[in-house]
């Protein structure tokens, strides 16, 4: 199903997909939100810290939120999310992937764009932790990539009611062709060196933490030194650590549109024709998504920006489209 654009236009003075993106992070005053941490076992041992918010009480609605590369609960499209939510009476819970909170996890592997099983993990405890609230979920980038992954092999079984996913890497390796163009090479500069000292900091603590063995299977792995590209990072560190042949092999399991045509739950997907992370050509066609998943396709808005208003009063559209989609697709399951 295809969806009007009207109710988003981008600001003026930031036109373009650089601009659209960049200003949130770069210029965006941080929300103060005073929020529970708790973390949860998986099932290998390792664990996953998250980051709750909302009404304190019996849970009625609460939302998973899924950050993206190299961020964590604290990425500024979380915590305004979080609040947004919290305003409407809203709990919300972020999740941190694998050794993203601020603390190295305690295994080797760590997470990545196709990590669905963490996912699983996480929604499996929770919904059995509280069966009578209503889940549902958003993922920005990688994490909408997990989502809309997960969704797809869940199909009708999982306990999700309604899921949301913004500029979604629909093909990661058009991904990481499309980030090593132009100005774009600028993310990727900085995405490696992040992700370069992700690995660092995880070998220092296993040192500290005499883990012998996660650590040998750290040094076990091609040099970090010389990275370019996603394809070297993807193919040296993503693809060992996590059993894929190669960063083609990770590629092509991983990449969220194989498995949009197997949503079962009402889904929305929010994208930009001007993102410069993803290729237009990678957006799933309209036309062959299931009935009930949405895709919202606006001209302009960059990648997770989608900024409107004024300079002095900027307007975060997804901080208010997102609650109310959510909200209309639980009334109306309740209703019917």
């Amino acid at each position: 199903m295809f969806s009007s654009t009207s109710s988003f236009r981008s600001s003026r003075w930031l036109p373009g997909g650089h601009l659209q993106t960049l200003y949130s992070p770069l210029f965006r005053r941080s929300p103060r939100l005073h929020r529970r941490r708790e973390r949860m076992t998986l099932q290998d041992g390792d664990f996953i810290d998250v980051d709750w918010y909302g009404p304190e009480g019996k849970l009625a609605y609460c939302v998973l939120l899924l950050h993206g590369l190299t961020g964590s609960s604290s990425s500024l499209y979380i915590l305004g999310q979080q609040q947004a939510l919290a305003a409407r009476g809203w709990q919300s819970v972020a999740v941190n992937w694998r050794g993203c909170s601020g603390e190295p996890n305690q295994r080797a592997r760590g997470y990545h764009s196709g990590a669905s099983e963490d996912l699983a993990d996480v929604v499996n405890q929770l919904t059995s932790r509280y069966p009578t609230t209503t889940f549902t979920a958003v993922g920005y980038s990688l994490g909408g990539n997990v989502l809309l992954k997960y969704l797809g092999e869940e199909g009708s079984n999982t306990p999700l009611r309604a899921a949301v996913a913004v500029s979604v890497p629909f093909r990661l390796d058009h991904c990481a062709d499309r980030i090593s163009k132009g100005f774009s090479k600028i993310y990727q500069t900085r995405f490696l060196g992040d992700l370069r000292r992700y690995v660092e900091r995880k070998q220092r603590a296993f040192v500290r933490q005499g883990r012998c063995e996660e650590l040998a299977r750290l040094a076990a792995l091609e040099t970090l030194e010389g990275m370019k590209t996603f394809w070297d990072f993807d193919g040296r560190v993503t693809a060992p650590l996590h059993g894929f042949e190669s960063a083609d092999d990770y590629y092509r399991r991983c990449s969220s549109a194989y498995f949009v045509e197997h949503l079962r739950i009402p889904t929305l997907i929010v994208h930009a024709q001007d993102d410069p992370f993803i290729f237009p050509h990678s957006v799933p066609n309209a036309e062959t998504l299931p009935s009930h998943v949405t895709l919202e396709l606006h001209a302009s808005g960059g990648h997770v920006g989608f900024i409107a208003g004024s300079p002095w009063r900027p307007r975060y559209y997804l901080e208010h489209r997102l609650p109310d989609w959510l909200q209309s697709q639980v009334s109306s399951e309740s209703s019917g």
